[in-house]
């Protein structure tokens, strides 16, 4: 088994560079969640935060569980969500704020694909069905923005992470596992039910 690569956020280029598929990965620093409804709030207007800087920054898609408290807020689950979900808009969004990481569920496409590339970022795979186990690894909420405008599960959460366990899918050069694994599955199912490759012989 492969060491356990500790990043700190913000991410470096060098350290993103540095990825590659099939690598363990432990976050620690600041990250924040980001689902469908933020996205398309980005892409519309691309407000920026003058005091929270994303460059380097890891996007996660979630949609956490959070609990008020007296003195802030707690999570009590923050599972990943489907990523392709934000297909649509992720290279975009990649290209105007800068994230080093997006961390999520089920890889992405081609178009998120060439933008880490392009930008030097890597998609990280999070553990889906471990949301407690998950939201044990936030420190604190830092603090929230847009909740009043999508409400709990799309506002983007500011959270402080220790040792947050991703696998890196999808690199910086252009290398994605879930490409890989679509295309040996493939691979299997023609094999299965007798179906011949092309110049094969009868």
């Amino acid at each position: 088994m492969s060491a356990v690569t500790k990043l700190t956020t913000p991410l470096t280029p060098e350290s993103v560079r540095a990825l590659h598929k099939g690598d363990a990965v432990e976050i620690s620093g600041t990250i924040v969640t980001g689902r469908d409804a933020l996205h398309k709030l980005w892409v519309k207007g691309w407000p920026e935060y003058p005091d929270l800087s994303l460059k380097g920054g890891c996007l996660y898609h979630c949609g956490p569980v959070v609990r008020k408290e007296k003195d802030g807020w707690s999570i009590l689950a923050a599972g990943p969500t489907t990523s392709i979900r934000e297909e649509p808009y992720e290279a975009s969004v990649i290209a105007h704020y800068g994230f080093g990481a997006i961390i999520g569920k089920g890889g992405m496409g081609a178009k998120t694909l060439a933008a880490l590339r392009k930008h030097g970022a890597v998609y990280l795979h999070a553990v889906g069905g471990a949301a407690q186990v998950l939201a044990r690894k936030i420190v604190r909420v830092q603090g929230v923005r847009h909740l009043e405008e999508i409400g709990v599960p799309e506002a983007m959460w500011i959270l402080e992470v220790k040792d947050f366990p991703c696998l890196v899918t999808m690199d910086s050069h252009g290398q994605s596992l879930h490409d890989e694994l679509k295309e040996s599955s493939r691979a299997i199912f023609d094999e299965l039910i007798g179906k011949k490759k092309p110049g094969a012989a009868a």
